[in-house]
């Protein structure tokens, strides 16, 4: 990966950088009036799915009648907001640097999208939580598909050798595509498929072709999809059972199609990458006990199950973000 390379491609000027951390401390006071006058006039129909003012949420909280709905649940989505705050902090103190070594280090386009993207998260979980109306859930779906995105395609685009151009144009269509195509077509875009789930397949994959890519094992990898979605509680036969409930597991192979050539780079895994996929693993435990009917479900407590839920997964986008920034030239 040679330095000069990287710094015309994959580096904005000193000085644009320097101007992310105060437009995005901007963003977040405009976000919090915005939130404050809006929800003073009222939010409107909740979504049909959302429980009436007084009963248990969802997500276990009772239901409050004022701006936030679910006042724990919703406020614990700063953690985001924070977390992608020091992000920006951390990539303006690397403009100092003349030569950093990643398009994760200074004035790069995609650590900068990954950071904005981080915070972005807060402010769309935030306005489901909060406001329990159908355009709230729209906007909380739509933050996580636009963070999952980001690290598998920062793979592939390695590995396939994409220009950040490209990188961009294809980021910015998948996030369009289901922008546009939830509320039209439903959840699962009306082809049985959760495109924030399967990215968290394929960034599992396509972090193992980054580890261990190799021409063989490029159609090798796709496997490792039915392991990762055994975490999550779904079994290789359930998905023989339904094959087309389940055909995307075919996408399991787009990693490996996409991965012509090795990565130029090597990252250290340890202990950044374990401690962000353990904080998540954790936090996903906790976020099982955070419903109606389990024997942890306390509505009226301000300790709730998914608020953590939140907090351990803003501590997971941490540890990514660092474990990134640990890629050396090979």
């Amino acid at each position: 990966m040679d330095k000069q390379d990287y710094k015309q491609h994959w580096r904005w000027s000193d000085a644009t950088s320097r101007q992310w951390l105060p437009w995005a401390l901007i963003a977040c006071l405009v976000y919090f009036a915005g939130y404050v006058y809006f929800g003073l006039q009222g939010w409107g129909e909740s979504a049909s799915s959302e429980q009436a003012i007084g009963e248990a949420s969802r997500w276990c909280e009772r239901v409050s009648a004022g701006l936030l709905r679910e006042p724990a649940n919703a406020l614990s989505n700063i953690g985001f907001m924070v977390a992608g705050i020091l992000m920006l902090v951390r990539l303006r103190r690397d403009v100092r640097v003349p030569d950093s070594a990643t398009q994760f280090h200074g004035a790069s386009p995609v650590a900068l999208l990954y950071a904005a993207a981080t915070i972005w998260l807060g402010p769309g979980s935030m306005l489901m939580h909060g406001t329990h109306t159908a355009w709230g859930a729209w906007a909380d779906n739509l933050s996580m598909v636009m963070y999952i995105l980001i690290p598998w395609l920062v793979n592939v685009s390695e590995m396939g050798r994409w220009r950040v151009r490209l990188f961009f144009t294809v980021y910015a269509a998948l996030v369009v595509g289901y922008g546009l195509g939830r509320p039209l077509l439903g959840a699962d875009l009306g082809i049985h498929l959760d495109l924030f789930s399967i990215s968290i397949g394929l960034w599992g994959i396509s972090e193992l072709l980054y580890r261990f890519w190799s021409p063989r094992f490029r159609w090798l990898s796709g496997f490792a999809g039915f392991a990762i979605a055994a975490l999550f509680g779904i079994t290789p036969w359930e998905m023989l059972e339904k094959p087309s409930e389940f055909w995307w597991v075919l996408l399991f192979w787009l990693p490996g199609l996409l991965a012509t050539q090795p990565p130029r780079g090597r990252r250290s895994y340890s202990p950044w990458y374990f401690a962000g996929v353990a904080c998540y693993l954790i936090a996903f435990a906790i976020w099982l006990t955070g419903r109606p009917g389990h024997e942890w479900c306390q509505p009226d407590s301000w300790l709730q199950a998914h608020a953590v839920w939140h907090l351990l997964s803003a501590m997971a986008t941490g540890c990514f973000f660092i474990f990134l920034r640990t890629e050396k030239a090979k």
